[in-house]
């Protein structure tokens, strides 16, 4: 039997539980804006988030619905589509970085961060209720 062909890693679980994982990192990817976790996983949420994040800067009804699809909350989505993608307007692609951090001590682990590349400024209406 051969691989060729065949994308994306099955991470030792089954369909709908690799599915909730990717939508769970991402989630969190956007909640917080920086991520670790172990390199493969990251490797395969960039491939993830890269293309929510290209639905979500066309920003019309039926890529928003994709979005939050794609996101565990509608909060997050909105997030996404409201505050983050606008600002992500000057990239065609590479929006969020993936860096080796450490070793876990446990499982010997390789481990990164995913993050955006670029700057990502708070939302006014934080600025508003401090």
């Amino acid at each position: 039997m051969h691989r060729h062909g065949y994308k994306g890693r099955k991470f030792g679980r089954e369909r709908d539980q690799r599915r909730a994982l990717l939508k769970g990192l991402a989630s969190s990817l956007v909640e917080h804006g920086k991520i670790e976790t172990t390199l493969e996983k990251a490797k395969e949420t960039s491939r993830y988030i890269e293309k929510v994040i290209t639905k979500a800067k066309k920003g019309d009804l039926a890529n928003r619905r994709r979005v939050i699809a794609a996101l565990s909350t509608l909060d997050i989505a909105n997030k996404l589509v409201d505050e983050i993608a606008p600002q992500l307007t000057a990239r065609n692609s590479g929006h969020v970085r993936v860096t080796r951090t450490r070793i876990r001590k446990g499982d010997g682990a390789q481990l990164a961060t995913i993050e955006f590349v670029d700057e990502l400024k708070a939302a006014p209406q934080e600025e508003a209720k401090a």
